[in-house]
């Protein structure tokens, strides 16, 4: 049975969804058997995609939307709520 879940969360690190932080995101999204997609204002781009997520502009502050479906579905939530709250692993 396929999923679908839905959660705001913040960017809350520095330099925002920059291109090592997309990255990072893509790697881990493609990890799983779920469609990962992020949503800000009137844009959105799927999370294996890191010209995708960096044409979003997600800076420090920004409010994204995450849409998760698949098999997979809360474990790619999880995790990528984890990287995103854990400011992409940046120490500032």
């Amino acid at each position: 049975m396929s999923e679908r879940l839905e959660k705001t969360l913040l960017i809350v690190n520095k330099l925002g969804l920059h291109a090592r932080a997309a990255t990072q995101l893509v790697k881990l999204a493609n990890q799983f058997e779920a469609e990962v997609t992020i949503v800000q204002d009137d844009k959105s781009a799927s999370a294996s995609s890191v010209l995708g997520l960096m044409m979003l502009e997600s800076c420090q502050g920004k409010e994204i939307q995450v849409i998760s479906e698949g098999k997979d579905a809360q474990q790619a939530m999880d995790a990528v709520e984890e990287l995103i709250v854990g400011k992409f692993n940046e120490s500032e």
